[in-house]
């Protein structure tokens, strides 16, 4: 069986994609509590009132899988810069799986995200 060789540079360069995916979501979200905020002053109705509250609690959520994923990244970007320093460009098996997790939250993230922007979107085309 052959080993395979991960550098510091390949999982940098995923990085430095999932962050800028990232502050992507961040962004959308502001847009998407603001159309929150205007919703609630348009409508009275106790049904509408506990969907946009259902967003809101959704949105929070995945603000705060952003910044714990944002966190976990950092913390992996040091981890790999002591790595550098050291001259050791090849990183342990450990390491890499922790990576791979990051990988697999990211994209089931990606997955609810997107569901969850259709949703809000038809949302949005019945009650705006």
């Amino acid at each position: 069986m052959e080993t395979q060789v991960i550098n510091n540079s390949d999982l940098h360069f995923e990085h430095k994609l999932w962050q800028r995916e990232l502050a992507f979501w961040e962004d959308e979200l502001k847009s998407f509590n603001n159309r929150l905020s205007e919703l609630v002053t348009r409508w009275t109705d106790n049904k509408i009132l506990a969907q946009l509250d259902h967003y809101q609690n959704q949105f929070t959520l995945h603000g705060n899988f952003i910044d714990k994923l944002q966190a976990d990244i950092t913390m992996h970007e040091v981890n790999m810069s002591a790595h550098f320093k050291k001259g050791e460009d090849v990183l342990n098996r450990s390491f890499v799986e922790k990576h791979i997790e990051f990988r697999s939250k990211m994209e089931t993230q990606r997955h609810i995200y997107d569901n969850l922007k259709k949703e809000f979107s038809r949302f949005l085309s019945k009650y705006m």
